[in-house]
């Protein structure tokens, strides 16, 4: 992941002006050396203590790339050091820590914030721009679907709830942006279905109930071979007037209702146009963008933590549900 992030600084010129790399961090001092040879970092000092990286390089702030067991520890050490965190998703290994990660960004007054790059494509920002035009009325239900099968190998097939916990929050956080509203409840059932090779939830259904009545359904699973949905799932938007699908790549398709006479009216085509701002548009340089502009303007960045707690919520709401076999209300 840590390259994904280095690539995304080298390869947009207003961010690698912003941003030096003064030092890496990392439990394996050989895995950060090779990644200081790969990307010309020979004079960023490595280290396995992030406290004493901190210390020597005077950092003003963090790039958080650990998995989630490791994030609490990470993003509170940072805070407390003066820095300000941008983390990967999720922003916590519980709704707890996350409460508690919140309430210290704002004690040390630094930035938190979540590199939610999906909802950083110019898909998702297309729906978000489609719903707010009222083209298709008034948004009533969001539906997805996601459906692969990745042999990733390594941590993720001996996590629990491998679907919910570490990729359905991209799903679940862009469906939140698209509808503009707060999650609310969700029941959800989890499986690991035959012939998973993964150890754990490797497949989950879920309804959400979003405030002004809105409804957003999930259907995914990580081992599901065969013909797969796009990693950004299949959407498709219900609204009061029509609809829109997305098959999460490029095929976007908006009709509203016809005037043919009898049982069912028909449909008329209405134009999706493209993303309003073509910046916020790129996926991890965009999130970072926003992140480093947050720090030298003050304005709030989109996936501040106070905001990203409520995709959380949406997580262990649902493997909540998950385990209880009942309805649960999302508090955040």
């Amino acid at each position: 992941m840590s390259k994904g992030w280095l690539r995304a600084i080298a390869s947009n010129p207003l961010l690698a002006d912003a941003i030096t790399i003064v030092g890496l961090v990392d439990l394996n001092r050989k895995t950060a050396e090779t990644l200081a040879a790969e990307f010309g970092l020979e004079d960023a000092v490595i280290g396995s203590d992030l406290s004493d990286v901190i210390a020597a390089t005077k950092a003003d702030l963090v790039f958080d790339i650990v998995i989630p067991a490791a994030r609490y520890d990470v993003v509170s050490t940072a805070l407390k050091a003066g820095c300000h965190v941008l983390s990967e998703k999720p922003m916590a290994a519980s709704l707890a820590e996350g409460a508690a990660l919140v309430d210290l960004a704002a004690e040390t007054g630094r930035i938190h914030a979540v590199i939610q790059n999906r909802r950083f494509i110019s898909g998702v920002r297309r729906l978000r721009r489609f719903v707010e035009s009222g083209a298709i009325g008034e948004l009533t239900g969001i539906h997805c679907d996601f459906f692969l099968a990745p042999h990733f190998g390594g941590f993720r097939e001996e996590m629990d709830n491998v679907l919910l916990l570490d990729m359905a929050i991209h799903t679940f956080d862009a469906a939140r942006y698209v509808a503009a509203k707060k999650p609310l409840a969700v029941y959800c059932v989890e499986r690991n279905p035959k012939g998973s090779w993964y150890r754990h939830g490797a497949s989950a259904n879920a309804i959400f109930e979003f405030s002004d009545d809105i409804v957003f359904t999930y259907r995914g699973s990580w081992c599901a071979e065969g013909e797969r949905t796009s990693w950004e799932s299949q959407w498709r938007l219900v609204g009061s007037k029509g609809m829109l699908t997305w098959d999460g790549e490029e095929s976007f398709k908006a009709t509203v209702a016809g005037e043919e006479p009898g049982l069912l009216h028909g449909s008329a085509a209405v134009n999706v146009p493209g993303p309003e701002h073509d910046e916020e548009t790129h996926g991890h340089a965009s999130v970072i963008a926003d992140f480093i502009a947050a720090i030298g303007t003050g304005k709030r960045p989109e996936t501040v933590n106070s905001d990203n707690i409520r995709s959380l919520a949406m997580v262990f709401s649902a493997i909540e549900s998950a385990k209880t076999g009942r309805r649960v209300e999302i508090s955040a």
